[in-house]
């Protein structure tokens, strides 16, 4: 077995100023390749602020056609762009930057779907849907909680 001394000799001629610049170069590459471009930036900003529309909705169901029970109130929470549920049924949709919303919504049996506009604290839309096995449309109103 033999013993190299090259190894050694590479330690020998090994250059401190070279070595800091190189670890110099190396954390501002890191720091670069690791910094967020400005659309993340303006991403997450507006994730923190929050949408327009951000909140508890009560939404006021009344009944125009069909052989349903009229004036139904289920609650559903605005998230950004996104519509779900606040209790009283499985509530799913989606609101757009000018306040036109779309949502669906299951109770058990009971499916129904609408659509409207929301503005600053208050909404309203049409609906339709099979509720306990009638068909039924009608209007509906929200407020914001």
């Amino acid at each position: 077995m033999t013993i190299s001394a090259r190894p050694i000799a590479f330690f020998v001629d090994f250059e401190w100023s070279g070595a800091l610049r190189w670890m110099s170069a190396a954390a501002v590459l890191a720091a670069v390749a690791g910094a967020p471009d400005t659309a993340d930036a303006a991403k997450r900003a507006r994730m923190v602020r929050g949408g327009a529309y951000d909140g508890v909705w009560n939404v006021l169901f009344a009944t125009e056609a069909g052989n349903c029970s009229s004036n139904h109130s289920v609650p559903f929470t605005v998230t950004g762009t996104r519509v779900s549920s606040a209790g009283g049924g499985k509530v799913t949709g989606g609101i757009s930057r000018g306040g036109s919303v779309a949502i669906r919504i299951s109770l058990g049996a009971s499916k129904a779907s609408g659509g409207g506009r929301l503005a600053a604290n208050s909404g309203a839309g049409r609906w339709s849907g099979v509720i306990l096995g009638d068909r039924c449309s009608g209007t509906w109103q929200a407020t914001r909680s």
